[in-house]
């Protein structure tokens, strides 16, 4: 049997009681995964600020339960398993097999820094399933982000085991593309362990209730995600609606506009998205990178309780321009996809309000505000690597006050600690706090941006990221927007190229990130 024949097998019946205990044995099974992953890593990204997720997927590819971690990484898990079986007939694919991959083009996630490790879940001689998560590897920075062969090494879905036996050439290649090995390969080893406890776990479950059950279980769960997706959908009125949006970031001149244009038929939804063509910025997105975040979006506003799985999307159709910003071509880089991904969010969010505005928040802060910081240490020779990203304010609800200092839609890591990061790393945390009167004014407030201010201990270089540092995260029946991002250096940023430059021992660097949006009239 080859990658595209397709399984066909006898599904029993299975009441739906025991639908509902394996799905919760299923979700719980990730969960626990994506526990063990962040307690094993070594590097302050994984382990502290959780920048991490964790997934199951059948043996086609589909994906049966994603954990409760980052929206975008769904996106990562997307494309591998296809890509795997595709380079890999089926009956080649041996217990103890595991693959890696981080290619945004070539099936393995949506930028280089997500490396993704899926191994093969056997029961008995039988393929079943898929144990698949990935990890951001805070690593390749310092680089150039024209194109995607500037952003660090490309790897398409490879063996990275063998039947159990680690194939140490490949390891070796990849670590030596690395800034900072020694995180690497304790994070892979964190990475492996969580799929290991993935794979005994589900072989328990099949031990239990019969492997056929569990399987006919995973169908069952699919179906009913698409038969909520689809009630939902029919419940908002046929037509057509649209939104237009501008996007910014250090990496671009002046903004961009991005549109959408979503129709409703019945119980499906189409999504037709347009930008500027793609560009020479680590600011563009692969089409799975687009797809997890219209899932996400419209998830949101349909559901929010339907399950996180493959039916979900049936319903849904989507398209946007290839070789646009959001639907590149290689070898566009790509980097620094999870900004203009925050726009589209607010595309379908903005369209949809239209029509159901008592399901939809106003704007979030609408940017992932970042910054990496890379040097030397001073009593080894290696390097250095610290990321942060940001949160910011939510937008305000239907009847609720939005959030602050979060993390919003595509993203949803922690915060590093100050105690953490100054005792990792040569900086000092000067200033955390929230950064009053940022929320916009209504009837119920916007959720206050945040203010994070460093001290480099030791000169290094650092990038700073975001978006919304020149227009304002939109209100909402007739709620105010919250106030635009910003970011400054101590002696000003005319070093800084791109949002990349230096800082010298003593510098300060300042960053401030957007406000949300109000709900109603502020009278």
């Amino acid at each position: 049997m080859n990658a595209s024949t397709p399984v066909v097998r006898e599904t029993p019946a299975v009441d739906p009681i025991t639908v509902e205990v394996i799905g919760s044995a299923l979700s719980s099974i990730v969960e626990e995964m994506g526990e063990a992953l962040v307690r094993a890593s070594h590097s302050t990204n994984i382990k502290e600020r959780r920048d991490c997720s964790t997934a199951l997927f059948d043996r086609q590819g589909q994906a049966l339960c994603q954990a409760e971690h980052i929206p975008m990484h769904l996106g990562s898990f997307l494309g591998i398993i296809p890509a795997i079986l595709q380079r890999n007939p089926t009956q080649t694919i041996r217990p103890g097999d595991v693959f890696i991959g981080n290619d945004a083009y070539e099936g393995g996630a949506t930028h280089l820094p997500d490396i993704v490790i899926a191994e093969p879940v056997f029961h008995g001689a039988d393929l079943v399933a898929w144990a698949v998560n990935t990890a951001h590897h805070a690593d390749f920075e310092d680089r150039g982000h024209a194109h995607i062969f500037q952003e660090g090494i490309r790897i398409p879905p490879l063996r990275l085991y063998r039947e159990g036996v680690l194939q140490e050439d490949l390891q070796e290649l990849f670590l030596l593309n690395c800034q900072v090995p020694r995180e690497r390969i304790s994070d892979l080893r964190a990475q492996m362990a969580a799929n290991r406890l993935e794979v005994e776990r589900l072989g328990k479950l099949c031990d239990k209730y019969g492997r056929e059950t569990v399987l006919a279980a995973g169908d069952q769960l699919m179906a009913y995600a698409e038969r909520k997706m689809r009630a939902g959908i029919a419940a908002i009125p046929d037509g057509v609606y649209e939104f237009a949006d501008v996007f910014d970031n250090p990496g671009i001149e002046g903004e961009m506009t991005f549109t959408c244009l979503i129709r409703v038929e019945g119980d499906e939804m189409h999504l037709a998205f347009d930008g500027p063509d793609q560009v020479r910025a680590g600011l563009n997105m692969v089409y799975t990178a687009l797809l997890s975040t219209v899932y996400y979006a419209v998830k949101t506003v349909v559901d929010p309780t339907i399950l996180p799985n493959a039916g979900l999307a049936r319903p849904l159709h989507v398209a946007a321009r290839k070789g646009s910003i959001l639907n590149c071509r290689h070898p566009a880089a790509v980097n620094g996809r999870i900004a203009p991904a925050q726009r589209v969010v607010d595309l379908i969010h903005g369209a949809l309000a239209r029509i159901v505005p008592e399901r939809v928040t106003a704007a979030g802060n609408g940017a992932v505000a970042s910054a990496t910081f890379v040097g030397q240490r001073a009593d080894v020779d290696e390097m250095w690597v610290y990321l942060e990203t940001i949160g910011g304010g939510a937008g305000a609800r239907a009847a609720k006050d939005g959030l602050h200092g979060v993390h919003v839609h595509m993203t949803n890591t922690s915060n590093l600690p100050a105690e953490s990061l100054e005792q990792e790393y040569p900086l000092t945390l000067l200033r955390y706090e929230l950064v009053d009167g940022s929320g916009g004014d209504g009837r119920f407030k916007g959720g206050m941006g945040i203010r994070r201010v460093y001290r480099a201990e030791a000169d290094c270089l650092v990038r700073v990221d975001g978006s919304r540092l020149k227009s304002r995260p939109w209100g909402l029946a007739g709620g105010e927007p919250g106030a635009s991002g910003a970011f400054e250096v101590s002696g000003g940023m005319d070093g800084f190229v791109g949002g990349a430059g230096s800082l010298s021992k003593g510098q300060i660097i300042s960053i401030v990130t957007p406000g949300g949006g109000g709900y109603g009239p502020p009278a």
